[in-house]
């Protein structure tokens, strides 16, 4: 599915990727430019609203979590400008909630990070008479989902580890210990 030869894109292969993510969004909209898309990128709700005021594409990939707001409000604006556009939401935030939230709101499928172009592009082309995806074939393991969980909230807690081991309810000096460690593979 990934040989551009295969892919049917339509009349219309525009992609807005958002994320605020730079070299991430660099790399998927390299990758998606590869396999024939038209891209455009915005690193912000406000520059994707813009772009979706513009033109609003046919394809779109959203980070839900972005600096200056909520992803879901970019789903909003393409859904209102384009109703037959397909939309992906990722993140690195997965959660039963936000995925629901994100499939109401109207976007087509949702994906966890680190996800690849394959994945990204399987999700965007998909129909809804595709069975169920296959599993990864390298999914992280249970001690990396947690690292990256305590990352996540030690970043949002702008690095304060009395704060994040509150969050958390973990004892400070516990979560010390695993902020010295390097990363589970």
């Amino acid at each position: 599915m990934t040989d551009i030869a295969t892919l049917d894109l339509g009349p219309d292969p525009s992609l807005l990727l958002v994320d605020d993510d730079e070299v991430f969004l660099k790399r998927l909209a390299r990758a998606m430019e590869k396999r024939g898309f038209a891209v455009e990128t915005a690193g912000s709700v406000a520059a994707g609203k813009l772009l979706v005021g513009n033109r609003a594409p046919a394809y779109a990939v959203i980070d839900l979590r972005l600096e200056d707001g909520n992803g879901l409000d970019v789903v909003e604006a393409l859904r209102e400008a384009r109703e037959d556009a397909r939309i992906v939401v990722l993140t690195g935030y997965g959660a039963i909630a936000t995925a629901v939230a994100a499939v109401k709101i109207g976007a087509t499928d949702y994906l966890s990070k680190p996800a690849d172009a394959n994945e990204v592009i399987r999700a965007l082309l998909a129909s809804s008479e595709d069975p169920l995806p296959e599993p990864p074939e390298n999914p992280m393991s249970a001690d990396r989902v947690r690292w990256e969980h305590i990352q996540r909230v030690y970043e949002q807690c702008d690095r304060n580890v009395s704060e994040t081991a509150r969050r958390l309810s973990m004892h400070r000096r516990t979560l010390q210990r695993i902020l010295a460690k390097r990363s589970p593979r």
